[in-house]
């Protein structure tokens, strides 16, 4: 009986056996890839890791595949112990008494309180890196921009040094500093402001010789005028040179011709010509100083027929002084004032000489 059943029990056991073998060949031709996933994890590509979403896949995954195996292998482990348990010889199978599934419930206990507070650890690291992640971000992209800022800055005072390098070069000592040129814009002030009084004087000055010159082109052209009836009031009367009256009117012929010279030297009449009937031709020569050379304008006068009116005035020698004075001939025509034309064309062409020899 006793020989019966240690060959049942032998029996039994060679079956477990069997089962446990082709347990341990399913597992092996299952190919569950736990090397090769573990790899993944570990040396997966950076591009991926780098993204907290997919890194947060992957874990979830991994963890689901990590239950399911834990639980296969517990599951598998209580069969085999139980198998062996079972099949093993009352003296040969391994005592469970309470105090051991007490001990054990107070090991499983420790470690589940273990796992919560580690869970509880990795939760709170999980919520700070989510919290901090953002942040971090930002100040990446600060940093970022403040690197490429300090790049385009530091290539910028490159090229400031090497300007400054050149400018160098280009002037050398000595050169002009802050203190000198203070001191010599001072001077170029105190310069302007006597230039200006300068001007102001000339300014004065030349409004003073314009109605000097006015008054005298006026006075000048009355002579003229006077001079012309005397000269129809000398050739309308015809007396004899051996006569008497001609003794009395030489003298004075010879006083107003020298006085006449005399005038034309004062206001600078050069000559004075009657083209025709109508038309006066009166050539100036003016100067600003007697030292220097003498301009010589010319103003043809032109008078309607049989009448003192004034219809055209032409003046020549203004090319050099490039002087415009059609408003002036237009404004004296129209008044018909011969004497301020002739003083206003020789009051302009005076001050533009004056002008030209500051």
């Amino acid at each position: 009986m006793t020989s019966r059943t240690s060959l049942e029990s032998a029996a039994e056991q060679e079956k477990h056996l069997e089962a446990a073998s082709s347990l341990q060949d399913a597992f092996g031709k299952a190919n569950l890839k736990l090397k090769s996933n573990a790899a993944e994890f570990t040396d997966g590509e950076e591009t991926l890791l780098k993204d907290p979403v997919i890194v947060a896949s992957d874990v979830a995954a991994q963890l689901t595949f990590l239950r399911k195996l834990k639980f296969q292998y517990l599951e598998q482990n209580a069969k085999d112990k139980y198998v062996k348990t079972i099949v093993s010889d009352i003296d040969d199978a391994p005592m469970v008494t309470a105090d051991d599934n007490r001990e054990l419930a107070t090991k499983n206990e420790e470690k589940k309180t273990r796992l919560r507070n580690a869970k509880a650890e990795l939760a709170d690291v999980q919520g700070n890196i989510k919290t901090l992640a953002p942040l971090v971000e930002e100040d990446y992209d600060k940093v970022e921009k403040q690197t490429e800022k300090a790049t385009t800055l530091a290539q910028k005072i490159i090229d400031a040094k090497l300007t400054l390098t050149r400018l160098r070069q280009t002037h050398p000592h000595p050169r002009l500093t802050i203190p000198m040129a203070d001191q010599k814009l001072a001077e170029q002030v105190e310069q302007m402001q006597t230039l200006h009084d300068k001007v102001q004087e000339i300014s004065k000055n030349a409004q003073t010789i314009k109605e000097g010159v006015k008054e005298g082109s006026l006075e000048v052209e009355k002579l003229r005028m006077q001079r012309a009836e005397l000269e129809k009031t000398v050739k309308a009367i015809k007396i004899d040179d051996e006569g008497d009256d001609n003794r009395k009117l030489k003298p004075l012929y010879d006083w107003f011709m020298v006085t006449l010279a005399i005038h034309r030297l004062i206001h600078g009449l050069h000559q004075s010509h009657a083209a025709s009937e109508n038309e006066l031709r009166l050539t100036y020569s003016v100067a600003p100083s007697p030292a220097d050379k003498p301009t010589l304008i010319t103003i043809c006068l032109i008078f309607a027929p049989d009448t003192r009116h004034l219809a055209a005035v032409q003046v020549a020698g203004l090319e050099e002084l490039d002087l415009d004075v059609g408003d002036v001939i237009d404004t004296h025509i129209q008044t018909n004032d011969v004497y301020g034309l002739v003083a206003a064309v020789l009051s302009h062409v005076r001050v533009s000489l004056a002008l030209r020899t500051i």
